[in-house]
């Protein structure tokens, strides 16, 4: 991966004179590169990574993996586009393995995440079954420790 796109995924707000720095290169060249990936679609947004349990946010994650049918003409493509469009749902993978999809799902609490499995995933043509695992707390994300802790902390010896 170009070292402009590992700068801008590690801190989206990096100033451009502070990347040009990293790169060693002009502030003009900068602008120019990333303007240009936003231009292409290789920059799709930018995102804040929130620790959602400092803000005690009255919400559920689930993750659902989903077994479905490939249709005739569009593979596993169209199934996934058909869910992608649903609000609930954040993020959608196609996987190897035992289940074809992998969804990540927010609902307000588990009955709207149950409600959301039973009454519009699950009634999808070509879906054939789900597995559903709800997140109870996030230590990573994105590559972000979602705790704080001691740089220097050392590990404890016992005898």
């Amino acid at each position: 991966m170009d070292e402009l796109l590992k700068i801008l995924k590690a801190n989206a707000l990096e100033s451009v004179e502070n990347i040009a720095k990293m790169l060693d290169c002009a502030e003009d060249d900068v602008r120019e590169r990333i303007a240009a990936y936003e231009r292409q679609g290789v920059i799709k947004g930018y995102q804040a990574i929130v620790n959602e349990d400092i803000l005690k946010m009255e919400a559920v994650t689930a993750v659902i993996e989903v077994r479905v049918s490939p249709e005739r003409e569009g593979g596993f493509n169209d199934i996934a586009s058909r869910i992608s469009k649903f609000a609930e749902v954040q993020s959608v993978y196609l996987m190897s393995g035992d289940f074809d999809l992998l969804l990540f799902v927010v609902g307000r609490d588990l009955k709207d995440v149950a409600f959301f499995v039973s009454e519009k995933l699950a009634t999808i043509d070509g879906v054939n079954g789900t597995a559903t695992h709800f997140m109870l707390k996030t230590y990573k994300h994105h590559g972000v420790l979602m705790e704080s802790q001691d740089k220097y902390e050392r590990l404890k010896i016992s005898p």
